[in-house]
């Protein structure tokens, strides 16, 4: 029997690496072997990142839209995002 959960994962658009970010958002991330997917907030007009352990094999479906003030994006400080972390087994259980 087939999740509803994964049916509709699989219609959401996905997005590799390097491609420009066009709303800002919560994304879940897929890795391609070496972690379960997980989520992170990305940054509109920024790129998505690579993975540090799996690199360009890694796509990220849009959970959910993030809408921020204009002025965030033109005064504010923010940190990119240039690579997703690997993490080991004692790290993950701590987060």
């Amino acid at each position: 029997m087939k999740s509803p959960l994964r049916s509709m994962e699989r219609k959401r658009p996905t997005f590799r690496t390097g491609e420009k970010i066009a709303e800002s958002g919560i994304y879940r991330v897929f890795h391609h072997k070496h972690r379960l997917p997980h989520e992170v907030t990305l940054l509109r007009d920024e790129h998505f990142p690579r993975c540090a352990g799996c690199q360009d094999a890694v796509t990220f479906q849009l959970v959910r839209r993030v809408m921020l003030p204009e002025v965030v994006y033109n005064f504010s400080t923010h940190i990119c995002l240039y690579e997703l972390p690997v993490l080991d087994d004692e790290q993950e259980i701590a987060v």
